[in-house]
């Protein structure tokens, strides 16, 4: 993700971030980070060409102006300021990673993903259906329908654990609920992904924002899942009675898409109730509030089980 104060907007600082990740790692440990640049309205499109030859950015994500976090340096006007980019990105085989809101304040919150669809994502695939995109953390049945009309292969999806459990209802019981709250914001739930539509896959959204910085005046828009995605995922999938596709959804269609290897390790899921922690304490402190806080879930990966034990 590289929506960072400052962003990384060019290949120099994603390699510069991906050398700062591997150095905070394990030595154990066999994460590879994949780096994406942060489009801008002065992204230039030799940025794109360096960013292809690195070898360590593998895609774009566009934020429009206002969105999310820190895009407050995202996009302004896709068509007259970035074209030259995109145009570039067919030519690079780049992926455009797509945080899919308009930000317009008179668009109703729970409106503006349908808005995007049809004022800019729907527009830009017409004038560009070389273009590969993916739409980040749908919400909604007109992003699932949207999805299904556009040619298998060149558009995408993903789907957050959030989205597909919790609707808008889980922001106010029982009052406010900061950690419950992320963009886009909750709506109503999507099951529709839980087929084996190769269109959709993992993307968790995961945004590890200090209590503090959630529960505040003006608190920070996003969901801690880390921990907890795979047993929602899993809880999602076996009510949908779909539990054969869970594998597909999580680990193989994401990478065939991008056309990257798939992961041959392995994470097993046991049926065993466990109690999600109240939070993970951080170093300095600090305190993370994860998802279902508190909770029980179904599903225990076994990197937890280890853990444990």
């Amino acid at each position: 993700m590289p929506n960072l104060k400052p962003p990384v907007t060019t290949t120099a600082a994603a390699v510069a971030y991906r050398e700062s990740i591997l150095k905070a790692l394990p030595t154990e440990s066999n994460f590879t980070p994949l780096m994406t640049l942060y489009l801008t309205d002065n992204t230039d499109p030799d940025e794109i060409k360096l960013a292809r030859k690195s070898g360590v950015v593998f895609a774009v994500k566009l934020y429009p102006a206002g969105a999310t976090t820190n895009s407050q340096d995202g996009v302004s006007d896709l068509f007259r300021k970035c074209l030259p980019v995109l145009e570039e990105m067919v030519e690079q085989n780049m992926p455009l990673l797509v945080h899919g809101e308009v930000t317009n304040s008179d668009v109703d919150i729970f409106d503006r993903e349908k808005v995007f669809i049809d004022t800019i994502l729907r527009p830009l695939i017409q004038k560009l259906p070389h273009l590969k995109v993916v739409m980040e953390h749908i919400t909604t049945q007109d992003a699932v329908r949207f999805i299904e009309t556009c040619r298998q292969g060149s558009v995408a999806a993903t789907v957050t654990p959030q989205h597909l459990l919790l609707n808008r209802n889980a922001l106010f019981q029982g009052g406010l609920q900061p950690h419950n709250h992320c963009l886009p914001v909750l709506k109503r739930e999507i099951h529709t992904v839980t087929s084996g539509n190769k269109r959709f896959f993992l993307g968790t959204d995961s945004a590890p924002h200090e209590r503090q910085r959630k529960e505040a005046t003006c608190g920070c828009a996003g969901i801690y899942n880390a921990p907890v995605a795979l047993a929602a995922y899993a809880k999602v999938f076996e009510e949908a009675g779909a539990l054969e596709y869970l594998e597909a959804f999580t680990s193989f269609k994401g990478p065939d898409f991008y056309v990257l290897p798939r992961n041959e390790s392995k994470i097993k899921l046991i049926k065993q109730p466990w109690k999600v922690p109240e939070y993970y304490a951080l170093k300095d402190g600090g305190q993370l509030v994860p998802m279902f806080a508190g909770r029980n879930l179904d599903w225990l990966p076994s990197t937890l089980h280890e853990r444990s034990i």
